[in-house]
């Protein structure tokens, strides 16, 4: 085992924690997964061990694999996330998963191959992989069908988007919502477990639920799915990846989907998204400054030139809900901007035009022209503006 993942006895009750924050990613390299698979072998070899529970620190259970590891090289020492998922399979013990906060893609995975899955209310549960140009590759495409049918896990993979504890609750995905303390409550459900000699319940063993003709339903899903995701290829994949679920045995379907995961990961199309994963991230961060300096408050923002740029910057402080003012200092550049500003904002302004300006008196843009108010003497103020109208400044 490593830092990142603890193994404590409570009892009868081996409870694995990961702790690789911020998100508790399962990373090959750090060891992260091959802590799990020591302290799962561990457990199982220890006659004392009667059942597991698997919960992550900090503020989730596990927002998935290490997205940085993707397309590059594995340590060929260490497990990876489909080899622990695999001896899960084989373990006779109970195990117990425990979620809370969000659960994404590789995270999910694990999840879905504990033999049981508690949640606390306000989980944000999903497998998103497609948004990054790619599919569930440790085992999601052959076990989600399993647990909730064909159609609910086509729809949740394709659309990648995250669904709560109460929902996933619904669908078949979590087995009980708990509350209060989470260690607590999924210790005293999986001790209830052991007391009622309930088994474990592998996924991987159950056939996939589909209440309409499989050739009829995959042809239509495909042909949906194309024409919704034309120039994507992993909405198809998955796709491929649920009718095999359904059409051939566990084994060959975990192998198909791995082949596919292993074909769109060196796509353009995931190297592209991937890239933009990280570039939404790396803008947030400012060298040099670290993450818990204290923001400054903005009540209010000022611009100098109304051009296009400024123009933008201005509608931003307005959607942020900051009042912002426009001074142009080229009359009819501030004239469009504006009316551009009311055209734009006039759902949310209150109040009459203030004379001579462009923009609302009271409201989240302001806009003034100071020309227009000495229209007499704008031939001799044009060579004193000269060269500044456009200038743009946020304060």
């Amino acid at each position: 085992m490593t830092s990142s993942v603890e193994f404590q006895k409570q009892g009868s009750v081996g409870v694995i924690t990961l702790n690789n924050p911020p998100v508790n990613a399962l990373s090959v390299n750090k060891g992260v997964v091959q802590g799990i698979l020591d302290a799962l072998k561990e457990g199982d070899h220890d006659p004392h061990v009667r059942a597991f529970v698997i919960i992550g620190a900090g503020r989730n259970f596990s927002g998935g694999a290490d997205i940085s590891e993707f397309g590059g090289g594995y340590d060929p020492g260490k497990a990876k996330l489909p080899d622990v998922l695999g001896y899960m399979d084989t373990v006779t013990k109970p195990i117990v998963a425990a979620i809370h906060g969000p659960t994404m893609g590789g995270g999910l995975e694990l999840a879905l191959a504990c033999h049981y899955r508690v949640a606390l209310p306000g989980a944000q549960i999903a497998l998103p992989e497609v948004k990054l140009g790619i599919l569930p590759g440790a085992g999601g495409t052959q076990r989600l069908p399993r647990l909730i049918g064909a159609e609910r896990a086509l729809d949740l993979m394709i659309a990648g988007d995250p669904i709560t504890t109460e929902k996933a609750k619904e669908l078949g995905v979590v087995d009980e919502v708990v509350s209060g303390d989470l260690r607590a409550a999924a210790l005293t459900y999986t001790n209830r477990l052991v007391r009622e000699g309930k088994g474990v319940r592998r996924a991987s063993q159950l056939s996939v639920a589909l209440d309409r003709p499989v050739a009829e339903f995959f042809e239509q899903a495909r042909s949906r799915v194309a024409k919704d995701w034309r120039g994507y290829p992993a909405p198809l994949a998955i796709v491929a990846c649920v009718e095999a679920a359904v059409s051939q045995p566990f084994a060959k379907g975990i192998a198909f989907e791995r082949q596919q995961f292993e074909k769109l990961v060196k796509t353009d199309e995931s190297r592209a998204l991937r890239h933009l994963f990280f570039a939404e991230r790396q803008v947030a961060k400012i060298p040099d400054v670290p993450e818990d300096t204290p923001a400054r408050e903005i009540k209010s923002a000022a611009l100098i030139g109304a051009g296009t740029m400024g123009g933008g910057i201005a509608m931003n402080f307005a959607n942020a809900g900051i009042p912002v003012k426009v001074l142009e200092v080229n009359g009819g550049a501030g004239q469009g901007s504006g009316h551009r500003a009311q055209e734009l904002r006039r759902d949310r302004v209150q109040g009459p035009l203030e004379p001579g300006s462009h923009g609302p008196a009271h409201g989240p843009v302001q806009g003034r022209d100071p020309l227009r108010r000495h229209q007499g003497r704008r031939h001799r103020d044009r060579s004193r503006v000269r060269g500044h109208g456009g200038q743009e400044a946020g304060v």
